[in-house]
Formats: C-alpha cells, sequence, structure tokens
C-alpha cells in the first residue's frame, strides 16, 4: 500500500455509470488546485450498468483512481468498510457519487480536520434540492431524534460527504446500515471532535436515488440498536437485571397489597374479593415472572458478552 496521502477520497456507488468521468474530473481540478497527493477510490456495489468498465477507463486516464468491484450489491456500509479500510490518507474523505455533492467543497472540510484539529467534519445540506414532502421533512425529524439519542449536535447526520482522520475510519467498524451514524461510532470509538460545514447540495443530474421512504424507518431501528449496543455492550446486565428487579419488584408488591388487603377484610368480617377473581393479582403475577425471565436474560448475555473476542478492545490514543 502506497503511504503519504495527504487524502483518500472513498465513493460508494450503484450504478452511476453516467456521472463518474464528471466526479472524477472535479475531484482532480480540485486536488491538482490544493496541491493534494491523493488517491480516489471508486467502490462499485454490484452495478448492472456500466459503472465497473468507467472506473478501469478512468484509472487508465487517471492514475489517482483506485477501484473495487463487488460480485454483487451489498449496501453502502460494505462499500464503505473496504474503501476505508485499502485508504491510507492522512484524511479521508467520503462523498456519493450522484454529482449531488460538490467535491469544491472538500478543500474546506480538508482544513478543519488538519488545522482545527477536528476527527469528524460533517457535511450540512442547508438547501436540499429534493423533493420537500418525502425527503426534506422526513430527514428533518430523523436527524432530531439522532441528535436527541446520540447528543450529537449535527443538523444532518446522513449526509454523504464526510472527512476524518485516517485513525478514526481505521478504529470504527461500519456494518449493515449503520453507514448514516458513523459520526456516532466514532464518538463510542473515543473521537469526541465533531463538527460540521455547510455544504451546497444540487440536484441529481443522472439517473435516480437509489434510496426510499422505508429507509427512515429502518435508520430508526439502527439507531436504537446501536445506541443501545454503545450502552449496554459490555454490560447488559445493567440493563435486563435493573429492568427485571424492577418488573417482580412491582409485581411482588402488588401481590402482597392485594393478598394482605384479603386477609384483613376477611379476619374482621367484612366483604373481600377472592385474589384469584381480581385481574391486578394475574398482572401482578405476570410481572413477576417477566421479571425473572429478564433477569435470567442478563445473566446469559453476560456469559456471552464474557466470551467475545473483543472484550477487551479499546483505543489507546497515546503511550509511552
Amino acid at each position: 500500500m502506497e503511504e503519504g496521502k495527504d487524502i483518500s477520497i472513498v465513493i460508494p456507488l450503484l450504478n452511476e455509470e453516467e456521472s463518474l468521468p464528471e466526479l472524477v474530473s472535479r475531484i482532480e481540478q480540485v486536488a491538482v488546485r490544493e496541491g493534494w497527493n491523493h488517491e480516489i477510490i471508486l467502490v462499485d456495489d454490484g452495478s448492472t450498468d456500466g459503472s465497473w468498465k468507467t472506473i478501469c477507463r478512468l484509472a487508465g486516464e487517471y492514475p489517482q483512481v483506485r477501484g473495487i468491484c463487488f460480485r454483487r450489491n451489498y449496501g453502502k456500509s460494505a462499500a464503505l468498510h473496504c474503501g476505508f479500510r485499502m485508504a491510507c490518507g492522512r484524511v479521508v474523505a467520503t462523498m456519493d457519487a450522484d454529482l449531488q455533492d460538490s467535491p469544491e467543497e472538500l478543500p474546506g472540510m480538508y482544513r478543519m480536520i488538519t488545522e482545527e484539529d477536528y476527527d469528524v467534519v460533517s457535511g450540512w445540506k442547508q438547501n436540499r434540492q429534493d423533493n420537500r414532502l418525502t425527503k426534506n421533512l422526513p430527514s428533518k425529524l430523523y436527524n432530531a431524534t439522532a441528535r436527541l439519542i446520540t447528543g450529537i449536535r449535527l443538523h444532518d447526520m446522513n449526509c454523504g460527504i464526510k472527512t476524518y482522520r485516517n485513525d478514526v475510519v481505521k478504529s470504527i467498524e461500519v456494518y449493515g446500515e449503520m453507514h448514516r451514524y458513523i459520526p456516532y461510532l466514532a464518538k463510542n470509538a473515543g473521537f469526541g471532535k465533531i463538527g460540521e460545514k455547510p455544504v451546497h447540495h444540487q440536484k441529481r443530474k443522472y439517473g435516480k436515488s437509489k434510496f426510499g421512504l422505508e429507509r427512515f424507518v429502518n435508520g430508526f431501528l439502527d439507531l436504537l440498536s446501536l445506541w443501545f449496543l454503545s450502552t449496554f455492550g459490555k454490560k447488559p446486565m445493567h440493563f435486563f437485571g435493573f429492568t427485571g428487579i424492577l418488573m417482580f419488584l412491582a409485581g411482588f408488591v402488588i401481590s402482597v397489597v392485594i393478598i394482605c388487603q384479603k386477609l384483613v377484610n376477611q379476619a374482621n368480617g367484612l366483604r373481600f374479593r377472592p385474589v384469584t377473581d381480581q385481574p391486578l393479582f394475574f398482572i401482578a403475577l405476570a410481572a413477576v415472572l417477566i421479571g425473572v425471565m429478564l433477569f435470567l436474560a442478563g445473566f446469559i448475555c453476560e456469559m456471552v458478552s464474557r466470551n467475545s473476542s473483543d472484550r477487551n478492545s479499546y483505543n489507546i490514543k497515546d503511550s509511552f
């Protein structure tokens, strides 16, 4: 692997044959103007058009172009994972291949990493050129939820154009659909200086979007999974055990109160309702059983966690 690059630009793509020549040309113009020693890593995520042939042709024209071609479509996270693994630049940038992200934004974001010591810089599409009803409004709701759960004050968590320090992308694992939450993955890995920069967003020039409204539902579920794993991944008993104890105690106390109330009324010759005739008693009994099950689930999760190969995997910033 060639070392000493200023910047590696990782671009995942799917059926973007028409946009690639213009995109690479614009990136090259920016890189030459900035005097970067750079590389452009194009990751073909199982395209069915002529994208790979175009990448091969561009590699012949531009020595800085490198390519990865998947045999089938694995998703954007897989493409980024492989691109990050190949990248050797001091700064690693990502952007989409549809020309909605402007390569001209990269120098400013690059300087925020190299001069202002940011770990991650995310683009912020202040004036989106997408359909307002199907993209803008759901995006605002999605980002508000992401800010609430992650604690990261980004306006556009899922913006395609971002820059990272090299050790950030080498310290995280992007899988599933977690590409939406790379800033959160970075934060959980100990890289806390995360910023954003307003960027110009353009209308799609070629092709059509590869994402539908279902990405917002899936994205919310992925966010909950990531939050749970980052919070309780190495201490599951803190969640299951605590919740189980609360359920058990609530059910036990309610059951005792119902039984005691029946015994007191019976001893004083008052009317009383049989315990088994009260729906609340069965609800309390169910709470006790669920509490025990949650507690046992916590034990099982702890055993699994202790046998994990990365249970003592930590990111060390420095040592001597």
